[in-house]
């Protein structure tokens, strides 16, 4: 038996809205998606297994027709869904009585339920959500439902708030595979066992990192699992070290030299450390015009000889602020000191 699992799809997200970009990366959330079912359909695999948030929100029945469609396409391909903490099912929603025509099966919600392919010997058990959160483990106890059968377990949680599972008990509940869904990273639990595929695509500048899925087989009760990449950008936290020497110009420069370098289609924030020279104000922009740069971040010091200060401002105002400060080595405290000596200096006050 051929799988494919993905889970925190969010179709229908909108991510970095009053970005320039925001309404392209909604798209290519769906351009992926479907080049991963394209992936199923060329290799014929037999179910495609989604792990919780296939939508960004429960779906309407416009958003089921339009999936319902899609996966009218496979001609091999059979769909198993749970809803997660996003999309959960709530009541009376259209997805309680949604008729699919394509062989696709969303689990009811708030509990455990199954369903059972004769001709591939699989049976899929899961649970979807009916609200938000789950402070309980509710997966407690669940074991395989078919004897003599494939057994796959499908879960949406993991933390506190979503299912609080215990790992080491699924790992020896006797599935032959543990499907899982919550985290928009990828997390391999237990080898070819248990996984979390994370986002095919990412969806926030938090989602750094590679996004794929998971394709794997299960043949003779062995399970055989590959993540595989899929996004077609990512999120990037650039940093750039700052010298002294380095006017506003050289700044801008290197950071357009490291972009150009690690792929000009991925969305970036730039974080600026070190120390600059005095006077240094480099402004940015610019960049935006030519790359995706969600933000820039400046935690560069300016380039102060704080020694040769508190020698020569031993007695006054200048001397004090800086010996009160200098021993503070958080990030608070260095910008602290940074401010304080521009503002004291600017006054011409010592």
């Amino acid at each position: 038996m051929r799988f494919i699992h993905i889970s925190d799809v969010h179709l229908g997200i909108v991510p970095d809205k009053g970005k320039a970009w925001s309404s392209v990366r909604a798209q290519e959330i769906e351009q992926t998606f479907d080049k991963i079912l394209d992936t199923a359909e060329e290799r014929k695999v037999d179910l495609l297994l989604v792990a919780g948030d296939l939508f960004h929100n429960t779906p309407t029945v416009q958003e089921l027709v339009r999936l319902d469609n899609r996966l009218a396409e496979l001609s091999v391909t059979r769909t198993v869904i749970i809803a997660g903490s996003s999309d959960h099912i709530e009541k009376d929603s259209p997805v309680e009585n949604y008729e699919f025509r394509s062989n696709t099966v969303i689990l009811p919600a708030g509990e455990f339920s199954n369903v059972y392919f004769d001709d591939i010997n699989t049976c899929v058990t899961g649970f979807s959500y009916d609200q938000t959160e789950y402070t309980d483990n509710f997966a407690s106890g669940i074991g395989p439902q078919r004897e003599n059968a494939t057994n796959v377990l499908l879960l949406y949680g993991g933390d506190s708030r979503h299912g609080a599972f215990d790992f080491k008990e699924l790992a020896g509940s006797g599935f032959d595979y543990v499907a899982l869904g919550c985290l928009r990273k990828p997390k391999h639990m237990v080898k070819n066992r248990m996984a979390y595929p994370g986002s095919p695509e990412p969806v926030s500048h938090t989602d750094t990192g590679r996004h794929g899925y998971i394709y794997g087989q299960i043949i003779d009760g062995e399970t055989r699992i590959k993540w595989e990449p899929a996004a077609l950008r990512s999120y990037i936290n650039l940093g750039l070290e700052v010298k002294p020497e380095y006017t506003d110009r050289q700044i801008e420069t290197a950071i357009r030299n490291q972009i150009d370098k690690m792929g000009c289609e991925n969305i970036y924030k730039v974080i600026l450390k070190g120390q600059k020279g005095r006077g240094v104000k480099p402004q940015f922009d610019k960049l935006p015009e030519d790359y995706k740069i969600y933000e820039v971040v400046d935690n560069t010091m300016f380039d102060y000889d704080t020694a040769s200060l508190v020698r020569d401002n031993e007695h006054n105002i200048l001397g004090r602020f800086i010996s009160d400060l200098t021993g503070d080595a958080d990030e608070t405290g260095r910008k602290a000191l940074e401010y304080g000596l521009e503002a004291i200096i600017a006054t011409g006050e010592k």
